[in-house]
């Protein structure tokens, strides 16, 4: 089992660094990271030296700030038989790769394996997370699937086209370009696994206010993929309901934040549910490998 591991990145540096030493500590020799920099600095070089020689690496460049745009850009280029999405600020458990690895090992018929974040602080992260491993389907997809710990088969990946580039970071629509691409390989018949197990260490950023600037735009693109995937009212009704009461409990209870938090997300899940098009351009072109 061999893997490509692509990192988008635009801002950062030393996150990216701790995500490296993390990776040369899951002891594997068969793990290559393509790096797509959307910087318009050489903030990386420095790390991009210190690190070659150690882990074999693949630094390539991307005017286009597009998250989507950049994870498709090192899709194109990868290599492995698995391919994997880590953000540029999150780390991997020691034997994160291993407990991958034997699960498409075991399970030739497997396609999309998934799991949950994990807080730096301990316990699980942003997020609403399943308590059971499972297949994942059209109902349980929302609470089974993060970018940052999302694993295919290469093949299977190209062939559903990688991720939707009007989706995701450096868009409008600012969030669920994984959920979007699992519920099409499942569409497409490609077997999905969520394993609450296999977890992957990142930022815990919750009603923070980091969290409620990103909140209207995220909640626009849970909003546009619920009503591209046409789930029923009981799967998509709910994401409605809990930010609206949040907002009003917020109130009651003085926690401006938090009300302010989920009054933004409540607007933005509104907005991306009854944006018009969401079917546009699907499906996706399969994408081709490119010239390395």
């Amino acid at each position: 089992m061999s893997f490509s591991l692509v990192v988008a990145t635009r801002g950062r540096d030393a996150e990216l660094a701790e995500f490296f030493d993390s990776l040369l500590a899951q002891g594997r020799a068969d793990v290559e990271v393509i790096v797509v920099d959307q910087n318009a600095d050489e903030r990386l070089a420095p790390i991009m030296a210190t690190y070659e020689g150690r882990l074999p690496l693949l630094w390539r460049r991307s005017t286009v700030a597009n998250a989507c745009h950049a994870r498709n850009l090192g899709l194109a280029l990868a290599r492995g038989a698995i391919v994997g999405f880590p953000d540029d600020d999150c780390t991997y458990p020691p034997g994160l790769l291993d407990q991958v690895a034997a699960a498409f090992d075991g399970d030739p018929a497997l396609s999309v394996l998934t799991g949950p974040a994990a807080s730096p602080e301990g316990g699980l992260g942003s997020g609403r997370w399943r308590a059971e491993a499972g297949p994942i389907t059209p109902a349980n997809v929302w609470t089974s699937v993060i970018e940052f710990n999302l694993f295919l088969r290469r093949e299977v990946a190209l062939a559903m086209g990688g991720f939707d580039e009007r989706l995701g970071p450096g868009t409008s629509y600012g969030s669920a370009e994984g959920n979007d691409l699992v519920l099409r390989a499942i569409r497409a018949r490609h077997v999905a696994r969520y394993e609450p197990g296999q977890q992957v260490v990142h930022p815990d950023k919750r009603l923070t206010p980091v969290a409620v600037e990103r909140a209207t735009l995220y909640g626009r693109g849970l909003g546009f993929v619920l009503r591209r995937h046409r789930v029923p009212a009981g799967v998509w009704l709910p994401f409605l309901i809990r930010p609206l009461g949040g907002a009003v409990l917020g109130l009651l209870r003085g926690r401006v934040l938090a009300a302010r938090y989920y009054w933004a997300t409540l607007r933005g899940r509104l907005a991306g549910f009854t944006a018009p098009g969401p079917d546009h351009g699907l499906p996706l072109a399969p994408l081709a490998e490119a010239a390395r």
